[in-house]
């Protein structure tokens, strides 16, 4: 009934052994797996001026400086994460990292900040999307958080029809957005040497500071800032976990392509902030606060602002780079889309997440976490509104987290080489890797205390309590598993044998699917066969042993007496007196069923026996066995459904 619109959407199944097929080549590698960090350039810059200007204009010089450490802390990261790519092939990044050199309970940690973090990667990144869709039409801003949905939809069936068509999709807006942003900042530089420097809409207006400022209270809102601009570096990770998806040599690729991602990152938030200092881009958290703005003045992005004052707020270009934008922005979640999954999968296969997350779909992709990732992101787009600025808050603090686990993990992995290595030009090479991800590890750490003490009262205490509950989760999950495992495995002895099997047919009344499960129970020659009914009306039961008698059916018919019409009590205690004669006596219980071909039909059938079956099945020594009887339409719907959709391949 479904397979139709299935293939529609997620097109042709493919085969296990076509998994080769699906890697990727760098090209298609890094809009599939850098679009976050590379879209983070359309609000590092915004986020770092509206964290400054809370102090009005007096703190605004500082910009430069906080994108300087913005940019060295990303230099650090990339070069770190390079080094993961080539160490652990096998993908898995923060999480694989810290299991294999610091334990499990580090290693639950960090997998615990990158769910959490993949699922506001997928919000804001939507939602930022939007927010630059409104800035060049602002009537459709009552409509957000339905178009953030919508584009939510979009995203997790593009994922759902595999990580190559997903990759070929992406990859016009992502190297658009590159191009776009690149031609503006080279226009805008143009400009500037010839002496007509662009000038932004807002550069005439002044900023109320928020209070009175002191040096305390100055420091606090530059560590903010930096925290804030820290949104640039989410995303670089994706990589790391995702090198199994690379096309060989795997490692080597992934960290060429997070090289080119990075220098890409790295050039485009530098020259973006250069030029909003240049144009005096101005913008505030409330734009009450603008002096000098007209009565309802709606504040744009600080991307549309250059853009507008680059190209010309009706240039066709200045429509270009926001819709480059709207576009990279929103499909920056597909590396939360790829991330999370993966990450799922590993943790599923290691028993801390449901093991149905570590199972491919028709294309070959981890379908369940593309679902559960996307449901868990539309609820937060619709519990905060789809705004950008109130989801960020509880950014980036499992981003750092995952960072200083895994550098520290790294150093500890180079020392655990180096106690074996002998060779001594192998050994230098060691030590600056070891010296890498130290500086990596120290510098993140900082950053993270930064990032939690600057952030928590906006709302990253959300974070701090969601990741405990997700690591508990994954630990009650992992017990479940062993508990289960443990009580499932076999005696030395093996399985001893029944004494007497005592078989019960249900019987509501004589027709076909009744006699086939008769006819099914006396096949199985069991010790003892009763067929069973109840009376809940007068006169049905002595009906039925009329035509039970007339028909010769050479199995005895009991009647069971229900006053109160209740069907699934009388059943229950006859099923469990035929324990009396035996303990380790085992009774089997044969429930004809009706296969319907229609949804509806199901509502008509089944009901009694759906119940019964429920409850049986918490019956020690009772076996239950379903008899089918296919009604016309089941049998239309099974020759619908062996008949091939003409559907175009995928």
């Amino acid at each position: 009934m479904t397979t139709l619109p299935k293939r529609l959407l997620v097109g042709r199944a493919m085969r296990s052994d076509q998994l080769r097929e699906t890697l990727l080549p760098k090209r298609l590698a890094l809009p599939v797996f850098c679009s976050d960090p590379l879209s983070s350039n359309a609000y590092a810059t915004e986020e770092i001026l509206l964290a400054l200007s809370v102090g009005g204009l007096a703190l605004l010089h500082l910009t430069w400086a906080v994108a300087a450490g913005v940019v060295l802390l990303l230099a650090v990261v990339v070069l770190s994460y390079r080094q993961t790519c080539h160490a652990y092939p096998t993908g898995g990044g923060a999480y694989a990292v810290s299991r294999a050199n610091l334990g499990q309970s580090a290693a639950l940690v960090a997998a615990s900040a990158l769910l959490i973090d993949y699922v506001l990667t997928v919000a804001v990144s939507v939602a930022a999307g939007v927010a630059n869709v409104v800035s060049a039409f602002p009537s459709l801003g009552r409509y957000a958080v339905p178009l953030s949905l919508a584009m939510v939809l979009v995203l997790t069936v593009a994922n759902l029809r595999g990580l190559r068509e997903s990759g070929s999709l992406f990859a016009v807006p992502t190297y658009g957005f590159v191009v776009m942003v690149f031609l503006m900042l080279g226009t805008g530089a143009v400009r500037m040497a010839v002496g007509t420097p662009p000038v932004a809409e807002s550069a005439a207006y002044r900023i109320a500071p928020a209070g009175h400022l002191t040096g305390l209270l100055a420091l606090a809102i530059v560590l903010r800032a930096f925290s804030q601009g820290c949104t640039a570096l989410t995303g670089v990770e994706a990589v790391s976990n995702g090198v199994p998806n690379f096309r060989p040599p795997k490692g080597r690729n992934a960290a060429t392509t997070l090289a080119v991602m990075g220098a890409m990152t790295i050039a485009m938030f530098a020259g973006i902030t250069a030029l909003a200092v240049a144009a005096h881009v101005r913008i505030a958290d409330n734009p009450a606060r603008l002096i000098g703005a007209p009565a309802g003045y709606q504040q744009r992005t600080v991307i549309a602002q250059l853009a507008a004052a680059v190209f010309g707020g009706a240039s066709p270009l200045f429509y270009l780079v926001q819709a480059f934008t709207a576009l990279i922005l929103i499909l920056a979640a597909n590396t939360a889309y790829n991330g999370f999954p993966i990450l799922a999968s590993i943790l599923g296969s290691h028993g801390f997440l449901p093991r149905q997350f570590g199972r491919r779909g028709d294309k070959l992709v981890f379908s369940n976490g593309i679902i559960i990732l996307a449901l868990l992101a539309g609820g937060l787009i619709a519990a905060f509104d789809a705004s950008t600025t109130r989801l960020i808050q509880l950014y980036i603090v499992g981003v750092f987290v995952s960072f200083t686990l895994s550098q520290f993990g790294m150093v500890r992995h180079w020392s655990r080489v180096l106690a074996t290595e002998r060779d001594r030009r192998e050994r230098r090479r060691l030590h600056r890797s070891r010296a890498v991800n130290a500086v990596g590890a120290t510098v993140t750490a900082v950053v993270l205390v930064v990032v939690l003490v600057s952030k928590f009262s906006h709302g990253a205490w959300l974070v701090v309590i969601a990741m405990p509950l997700v690591f508990l989760l994954m630990r009650g999950i992992s017990r479940h598993y062993r508990r289960v495992d443990d009580e499932l495995a076999p005696e030395p002895g093996g399985v001893v044998l029944p004494p007497r099997v005592h078989a019960v047919v249900l019987v509501s009344r004589i027709h076909k699917p009744t006699l086939r499960a008769l006819a099914y129970a006396r096949a199985t020659r069991p010790d003892s066969l009763t067929a069973l009914t109840v009376a809940t009306g007068t006169g049905e039961a002595a009906a039925l042993q009329a035509e039970w008698a007339d028909r010769g059916i050479p199995v005895p018919l009991t009647v069971l007496d229900s006053p109160y019409r209740d069907i699934t009590r009388p059943v229950l205690d006859f099923v469990h007196s035929q324990h009396t004669s035996g303990p380790r006596d085992v009774t089997v219980v044969y429930v004809p069923e009706y296969v319907v071909g229609r949804w509806w039909e199901q509502l008509l059938h089944n009901q009694s026996a759906l119940r019964l079956k429920a409850r049986l099945l918490f019956e020690a020594g009772v076996m239950v066995t379903s008899v089918p009887w296919r009604l016309r339409s089941a049998r239309t719907a099974a020759g619908r459904a062996s008949r091939p959709p003409a559907v175009p391949a995928a």
